[in-house]
This record gives C-alpha cells, structure tokens and sequence, in this order.
C-alpha cells in the first residue's frame, strides 16, 4: 500500500479512476480490479454500476 487513504487514480484509470484508486490502494493489479468488476456486472450484480458512478462522485482525487 502506497497511500494510507483511497483516492481516485485519472491518470491510470480509464473512465473515473475507481478501479486505478482501488488497485493503488489494495496493492492488487489494476488489470485483477477490472477483471473482477466487468464480472461482477456481467454476473448480474447490478449495483456494481451504480457503486462505481457513486465512488466516481464522492471520492477525492489523487494529486498528481
């Protein structure tokens, strides 16, 4: 873990930065973090879209 709070990665990240954040965050790849979120909205866990667009919104971003 680089950083001691998440926070939204626009540099990495391809549409908000969630997912770039949360690898930043976790220390997971960034490349595992999206696998895992398009399956977990193919699988039909609808409100994986609707927690992304929320944590997109509320999240500062990083400070690069």
């Amino acid at each position: 873990m680089s950083d001691t709070k998440f926070r939204l990665n626009k540099t990495d990240g391809k549409i908000m930065g969630v997912c770039a954040g949360l690898a930043d965050y976790s220390g997971i790849d960034l490349t595992l973090i999206r696998i895992l979120a398009v399956l977990l909205t193919v699988c039909g866990v609808g409100s994986t879209i609707l927690l992304y667009l929320l944590v997109g919104m509320i999240a500062p971003s990083n400070r690069f």
